[in-house]
């Protein structure tokens, strides 16, 4: 059995849906024409054995002019010659007198049985001297008047080919419109296979040059709405997400490339400065000597910086998250992001209101996302500004009082390696509001900045609340 079903694993699908659609046809085919001959064959011996009823029965209505009550009384009375079953009396010694009909029936027990008054009449079946199959018929007989003979049963006997040869001929009927409907469903499963696996096909042969030409551009087309139509509108999905995500990665490659390019090309040039004065020997004045290492310093940390957030963007750049959510307080995490930004900024003042909120989320990506918007704040507020920060149902807003952004450039503050013009000259990446984004999408949240009434930027970040808080807070 392990076999034939090892075997049956290794056919193609096409094959075993054909042979399964086979199988099955000839399954239901066969237990038709089996339900059909059983029923034919009860019908036809149930009429063979009404007939032989109804033929004793007149034969015993008309015994005396038909000349059985002769045979009864004289067993030598000669047989009978004519057309008819085969009809023989029996007595309960076991004499016959064969009556009509030959050859002769052997007399069974139960035929005794029934001449001697013990036995009902019944049917059975037997063979005649000749070897012919028989069904026979026997019942009792009462002798006519002024007849001394007790204990007398008539036989009557129809050969069984009546029946065999209709029954052989409807069997061989059968397996001929069966073998016939076995084979057509053979064809009909090939057709119904082929038909219904060609979308596979397609979606097969679309995977395969796929993987040979990495071309993602490649669709299937969807027809309907059935589970093969579904599986390849996922295929389709899956494609449009994979071309998405490689060219988020080349672009963000050429953007990391382009920004990289700058740090490094003024690292090369202070580092030539440096050398070719050690190879000609002719020191660099001592400010100029300072402000090329406090320049090299500056490049250098910015370069750490920039290596920093891409880093941190390569690990949530499309998911926002690093690690298994979990449920948070959004209140503790911003008012440890806030001590962080207080570190940043000792001449700011930063006030704060949080109201309890519970989120589910990774703990230091949310927590990096908050310290990116009070980083942004505390670069762009003056001198001994303020910072507001507030926290009201799951909506926190982070308020500066700097120069604010213009309206031309809000559209792109979440792009990365975007940076105004006007913070050129300000250490940044351009990646930190860009990660803040990622990061809070990912969380099901959205992120907006906008022009504060009275001069200013309002970051505004919203997140859905939790279920319920962490376990282990009451």
């Amino acid at each position: 059995m392990n076999r034939v079903l090892r075997r049956l694993r290794s056919l193609p699908l096409r094959s075993r849906l054909a042979l399964l659609v086979t199988v099955a046809v000839a399954a239901a085919v066969a237990a038709v024409a089996v339900t059909c001959w059983v029923i034919t064959r009860g019908q036809l011996y149930g009429q063979m054995d009404q007939d032989l009823k109804k033929q004793v029965q007149t034969l015993s209505q008309s015994r005396g002019s038909s000349g059985l009550l002769t045979c009864i009384d004289d067993t030598t009375t000669p047989q009978r010659q004519g057309p008819g079953p085969t009809v023989q009396v029996v007595w309960s010694n076991g004499n016959v007198c064969l009556w009509q009909g030959e050859p002769a029936i052997p007399v069974q027990p139960s035929d005794l049985a029934v001449a001697n008054g013990t036995a009902d009449p019944e049917y059975h079946t037997t063979d005649n001297d000749d070897g012919d199959a028989m069904r026979v018929l026997t019942v009792p007989v009462s002798p006519g008047p002024g007849s001394t003979l007790q204990g007398v049963a008539v036989s009557i006997a129809t050969p069984l080919s009546e029946v065999t040869k209709p029954l052989t001929t409807l069997a061989w009927v059968l397996l001929l419109v069966g073998g016939i409907g076995v084979l057509g469903a053979t064809a009909a499963g090939l057709w119904i296979a082929r038909t219904g696996l060609r979308p596979v096909d397609d979606l097969t042969k679309t995977v395969e040059h796929v993987a040979r030409t990495e071309d993602l551009t490649v669709r299937i087309p969807v027809e309907g709405d059935d589970e093969i139509a579904r599986l390849s509108a996922s295929f389709n999905s899956m494609t449009a997400s994979l071309a998405s995500s490689r060219e988020l990665q080349q672009q963000l490659i050429a953007d990391a490339g382009h920004e990289l390019r700058t740090p490094l090309t003024s690292l090369r040039t202070n580092i030539e400065l440096l050398t070719r004065s050690e190879e000609t020997g002719r020191a660099i004045p001592p400010d100029d000597r300072k402000a090329l290492m406090a320049s090299l310093k500056a490049q250098m940390t910015e370069l750490a910086a920039l290596i920093g957030d891409l880093q941190e963007l390569s690990r949530s750049g499309l998911s926002g998250n690093d690690g298994p959510l979990k449920v948070v307080s959004l209140h503790e995490t911003a008012r440890a992001a806030l001590e962080r930004a207080r570190l940043r900024g000792p001449e700011l003042k930063i006030v704060s209101e949080l109201a309890p909120w519970y989120v589910r989320a990774e703990p230091a990506a949310l927590e990096r996302a908050i310290v990116n918007l009070l980083d942004n704040a505390v670069k762009f507020s003056p001198p001994g500004g303020t910072v507001e920060v507030h926290l009201m149902r799951g909506t926190l807003t982070v308020r500066d009082h700097g120069p604010g952004i213009p309206a031309d450039e809000l559209p792109h503050v979440f792009d990365r390696f975007w940076r105004s013009p006007t913070a050129r000259a300000l250490p940044g990446s351009g990646l930190g509001l860009s990660i803040v984004a990622r990061t809070v999408e990912s969380y099901g949240g959205q992120v907006t900045l906008a022009a504060a009434d009275g001069g200013g930027t309002v970051a505004t970040l919203r997140l859905p609340g939790a279920p319920t808080p962490p376990p282990e807070l009451p």
